[in-house]
């Protein structure tokens, strides 16, 4: 086996990145989802902290690199299908969000089908604007 080898067992997709849900170690709340390169996962798993990449910049997103609000990896998991990365983690401040909430996934859906809505549901624990000068 070369070095490599378990870097080629993922199946990344035709851009060459592989989804990546961040879960809280401590409570297991899922606090989102991003995509990650190899280059990502590498640096992850090297430094022990989360590194992503933004599509929308075509670059590695150093989680909390602005904010402060670093994920320590604890865990890095593999998904039956090997196509996608379960990152357990601790979230520095509790703040996971950019809208300055602890899980991205505040928005509950209510209603009928046909008159169904988005609510948020979580507190902002810190306003954005303060976090993004």
């Amino acid at each position: 086996m070369t070095s490599n080898d378990w870097l080629d067992e993922i199946q990344w997709n035709m851009s060459g990145l592989v989804p990546v849900i961040a879960q809280e170690a401590s409570s297991n709340d899922i606090l989102m989802f991003a995509w990650m390169n190899r280059e990502a996962l590498i640096k992850t798993i090297v430094l022990g902290y989360a590194v992503y990449f933004s599509r929308s910049r075509n670059a590695l997103w150093f989680k909390g690199e602005v904010s402060g609000h670093v994920q320590h990896v604890r865990e890095v998991r593999l998904d039956c299908d090997k196509d996608v990365i379960l990152l357990k983690i601790e979230q520095v401040s509790g703040i996971a969000c950019h809208t300055g909430r602890h899980s991205c996934f505040f928005q509950k859906f209510e209603g009928v089908v046909n008159n169904g809505h988005w609510v948020s549901v979580d507190p902002i624990l810190k306003d954005p604007d303060s976090i993004y000068l």
